[in-house]
């Protein structure tokens, strides 16, 4: 006879377990403790089963029958109520969401700019709003592709491609920490409409360059402003390296700069040799930032680092526009200038801090370049010195 509410709660233990029967496998399991624990006996492929329903009262009579009723069901579609528990509980790992903030954490972490941070997580905030809450290593080829059509669908082919390469390092930086086996969007390199690089605008024509030169050493603003364009011009950095420049990375008895690999584009560190004149910017700017961590302080901050736009904007305000020359143009002029003077090739890619895509060559040592490469720059600096003072004499 099935059971009642009643006999349920009247039921007593005895000195061994007792099984009372509801009908259709559903049993309840008295303990000689006292615990009556649901139960329901079936069999699967030949073997026979049972599965744990929960713990009278918590789950009722009724709810102990609504249980059964859905086991029964996964039975008659031939799957193991058993099995189907274990995968519905078993844990997902890490979300999407989860590994991307952590990511991003690391970056900040690691002290890159915020304008590098907040272009990192507008370019991951549309896979959040696409696959977010999906386990990470779920995630298919597909999921990403179909994320980033979205994006092109929208005429935004250069941010597809950012995207994409965003959520790559964060699908590595999960393989990394064994929360995924692969980076699917790797496999989508390739699938993307093709962007058509141009590169940054830049002044490259000798007499141009002169002409540059010269007007940033007539900038009318602020002192620091004029000092990072003259950094731009002299070191060729990027721009957010040389605004990120610290007082700790001079080493004035060695006449370098030593920016630690953290902060370069490529995680590596790099050596700047000083020329003349770049000592001379940087003591020129010293007593005014001299007490400060950057070289470059914020105008409005002095705890923060001076803004990228601010040496853009120094440009537009010397009357040159933002199809003629940006601060990362600096480093084309520089390459350009090096190359048609017959530089080592070596010299300036490693100069530029470039990834070297051959294996022997990047097995150079740096102390094999920075004899050359400390010649070259100062070189290089008086080129720009003579080019401004022909432009003068005109």
């Amino acid at each position: 006879m099935p059971l009642t509410d009643a006999a349920v709660k009247a039921a007593q233990p005895g000195p061994k377990l007792r099984k009372l029967s509801d009908g259709e496998g559903l049993q309840l399991h008295i303990q000689p403790t006292g615990s009556k624990l649901w139960r329901l006996a079936y069999r699967f492929q030949g073997k026979q089963k049972t599965l744990a329903l929960g713990k009278y009262p918590d789950v009722s009579l009724k709810a102990a029958r609504l249980a059964k009723g859905v086991a029964r069901a996964t039975l008659a579609s031939g799957l193991d109520p058993m099995a189907e528990r274990r995968t519905a509980e078993a844990p997902q790992g890490a979300t999407w969401r989860d590994v991307a903030s952590e990511y991003v954490q690391l970056q900040r972490d690691r002290d890159r700019a915020p304008k590098t941070i907040a272009k990192l997580e507008s370019q991951l905030s549309r896979a959040d709003k696409a696959f977010g809450s999906k386990p990470v290593r779920d995630i298919k080829a597909s999921d990403v592709l179909a994320m980033l059509r979205g994006i092109e669908a929208e005429g935004k082919h250069v941010t597809a491609a950012g995207t994409r390469s965003a959520c790559s390092r964060v699908f590595r930086y999960a393989v990394a920490t064994d929360r995924a086996e692969v980076d699917p969007s790797a496999a989508l390199i390739g699938a993307l409409v093709g962007v058509q690089s141009k590169g940054y605008p830049a002044i490259v024509a000798p007499e141009e360059v002169g002409g540059l030169i010269r007007a940033i050493r007539d900038y009318p603003g602020d002192p620091t402003t004029r000092v990072g364009l003259k950094l731009c011009a002299y070191t060729f950095l990027r721009p957010g390296e040389v605004t990120g420049l610290r007082w700790a990375d001079i080493d004035w008895e060695s006449r370098q700069i030593n920016i630690p690999g953290e902060r370069m584009k490529l995680p590596r560190p790099h050596v700047v040799p000083m020329s003349v004149q770049v000592e001379s910017f940087l003591r020129e700017v010293l007593p005014i930032s001299g007490r400060n961590k950057h070289v470059l302080s914020s105008l409005h901050a002095t705890h923060r680092p001076l803004s990228n736009n601010t040496l853009n904007a120094a440009l537009r305000r010397l009357g040159y526009s933002k199809e003629e020359m940006v601060a990362h143009g600096f480093r084309k002029t520089a390459s350009t200038l090096l190359n048609e003077a017959g530089f080592n090739k070596d010299w300036i890619e490693r100069q530029l801090a470039h990834a070297e895509t051959n294996a022997v060559r990047a097995a150079y040592d740096k102390s094999e370049h920075i004899a050359g490469r400390t010649k070259m720059m100062q070189t290089y600096a008086d080129m720009l010195d003579e080019l401004a003072e022909r432009q003068t004499k005109k």
